[in-house]
């Protein structure tokens, strides 16, 4: 009798414990919702300490240090998520955006590639790297991305109009 009580106490902490990250995880997408940040952050950091590869945690963490400008603290959350899961294409997006915003536009052109290579129809990730070719002095590089942009349906009037006149 003891070891199936002690079996069904172990088996409802660790099922609380899964509950639990994605409570803290519910909590932090809320409190995003409403614009508070910090606290967001602080809810998805709990998540994280119960349950260590949760991307989704990690992702929504990093976002919201780049709305509070902390865009080193939203790489190192986005690195993270491309660890667990190297196919995850946004992070390597809102990555690169985190780095140019740092004017690593080298780097931030290699994050918005490899969120190509994995998804060869992202339209804002042809623009921000356009926008970074563009800042290195690499108007065709630009003017080509923009283009593939506003084929895709982004509006990409913009750098058209700098990068390929």
């Amino acid at each position: 009798m003891k070891k199936i009580l002690f079996t069904l106490a172990l088996l409802i902490s660790f099922i609380s414990f899964g509950q639990t990250a994605n409570e803290y995880y519910n909590r932090g997408y809320d409190k995003d919702e409403l614009k508070d940040y910090k606290g967001a952050i602080e809810d998805y950091t709990k998540a994280i300490e119960i349950n260590p590869n949760f991307a989704d945690a990690y992702y929504n963490r990093g976002y919201d240090k780049d709305e509070l400008k902390d865009y080193k603290g939203a790489i190192e959350d986005y690195t993270k998520v491309i660890e667990i899961n190297p196919n995850y294409a946004i992070a390597y997006y809102n990555r690169g955006i985190s780095k140019a915003e740092l004017k690593d536009h080298n780097g931030a052109i290699s994050d918005y590639t490899k969120a190509i290579d994995i998804n060869p129809n992202y339209a804002k990730a042809y623009y921000n790297r356009g926008l970074d070719k563009y800042d290195l002095g690499d108007t065709n590089g630009a003017c080509k991305d923009a283009r593939k942009a506003q084929e895709l349906g982004f509006d990409a009037s913009a750098l058209i109009n700098n990068a390929c006149n």
